[in-house]
């Protein structure tokens, strides 16, 4: 889905960026030309191999970094610098110690300064949401990895963002933690309609979760393909062991296998990414 006037939520043009490391002659090359758009309720996956800058792509997105070329619009307006229409999810929880699960939920949104009795009606609503309904005066030592996460999930919902950024989120969890937390992923995100622009290494979940799938090249990242991904909504456990999905992760796989290259000689310019759109069957 398209805003009214045709506009993608989220645009990134032509993003180039490189860390400039204190013994090293060069800079570190880590994002070369990335170009993509994200519209309205979709729900984008971005994969590519260890270490190629996906992260990084993401805090570009976020505002976090500033790209060294390139621009990020949302809504057709340039990003400059983190916002409340962004929330960012990382992999590790980061919950605060001293407060309560509610507590932490509603943090984000006393820090937007809404009247805490409002913030605490909101975060109880999320609470409920993401399952945790009597854990509200429970502190994260007490909760298990996953339910740490849903916590961490929550807060980010509870600001009502636009956009939902997630780096790994359920990388840490045990396999069977991590399929039960993306099926609540879709779930909240089938009620909330967010934007959502997700990280991860794991193809399975990528095909899982998205409407397409952003695969990377090796660092410097570049968009080796876009896939549109064509399994039927909602999406249950079975979904896993159709025959298309198992095609979808050959697929992705073998773009993976061919956006890994021998780093290029002398600081040659990389070879141009292939572009390869797969749409949805008939």
């Amino acid at each position: 889905m398209i805003d009214g006037d045709g506009t993608p939520r989220l645009q990134a043009l032509g993003l180039r960026h490189a860390f400039h490391r204190r013994r090293a002659a060069r800079p570190l090359p880590v994002l070369d030309g990335i170009t993509l758009a994200v519209d309205a309720a979709e729900f984008v996956a971005v994969v590519g191999p260890s270490g190629c800058g996906k992260t990084t792509l993401l805090h570009v997105l976020d505002g976090l970094v500033a790209p060294a070329e390139g621009r990020v619009l949302m809504d057709g307006r340039p990003v400059s610098a983190p916002g409340p229409d962004r929330a960012i999810v990382f992999q590790d929880p980061a919950l605060l110690p001293w407060r309560t699960t509610l507590g932490n939920i509603a943090y984000g949104l006393e820090c937007l300064q809404v009247p805490r009795r409002e913030a605490r009606a909101v975060a109880r609503t999320w609470l409920e949401a993401v399952g945790l309904g009597g854990f509200a005066d429970t502190y994260p030592h007490e909760l298990s990895g996953g339910m740490q996460q849903r916590v961490n999930l929550a807060r980010a919902l509870a600001v009502d963002p636009a956009i939902l950024l997630m780096d790994e989120p359920f990388a840490a969890l045990d396999a069977q933690t991590r399929e039960a937390m993306q099926a609540d992923l879709l779930r909240l995100w089938a009620r909330a309609r967010k934007t959502v622009v997700f990280v991860t290494h794991l193809i399975s979940e990528a095909l899982y979760l998205a409407d397409r799938v952003v695969v990377l090249t090796e660092r410097p990242a570049r968009v080796q393909a876009t896939l549109a991904i064509d399994l039927p909504r909602p999406r249950h456990d079975a979904v896993r062991l159709l025959p298309r999905f198992r095609e979808c992760e050959a697929h992705v796989r073998a773009l993976l296998a061919a956006g890994r290259s021998a780093p290029d000689a002398a600081g040659a310019p990389p070879r141009p990414a292939e572009r390869i759109l797969v749409e949805p069957r008939a």
